[in-house]
């Protein structure tokens, strides 16, 4: 298994490079959030993921919202609450650090 204290992170834990991101690496960085992943994770960091790929930017909380509306059938506020569910400490801190994602600098950490 990898070990996320061999990538660089920055002060706050989220790694530099998303390129350096892995599964074994998400579960490490989930458990220092005493996350253990399920399948209802693992939804929403794939898309995080695909969308960071795509635009190699972090997908902001609306789209991931929608994404979860056109998946699971939900409605906006069902799957907004269900996000804040999974990640009770924030989107940006727990989901965008999970993902591997560059801590996002102009967003809150809501």
């Amino acid at each position: 298994m990898q070990t996320n204290t061999l990538l660089a992170r920055d002060v706050e834990g989220y790694i530099v490079d998303p390129e350096d991101w892995s599964e074994n690496l998400a579960s490490e960085l989930a458990a220092e959030e005493h996350i253990e992943l399920t399948p209802d994770y693992w939804q929403v960091i794939n898309f995080m993921r695909g969308y960071w790929l795509e635009n190699k930017v972090a997908p902001d909380v609306r789209h991931v919202v929608e994404h979860l509306v056109v998946n699971e059938g939900w409605d906006k506020k069902t799957a907004k609450k269900h996000l804040f569910d999974l990640f009770p400490y924030g989107y940006v801190k727990q989901a965008c650090k999970i993902a591997g994602m560059q801590r996002p600098r102009a967003w809150s950490t809501g």
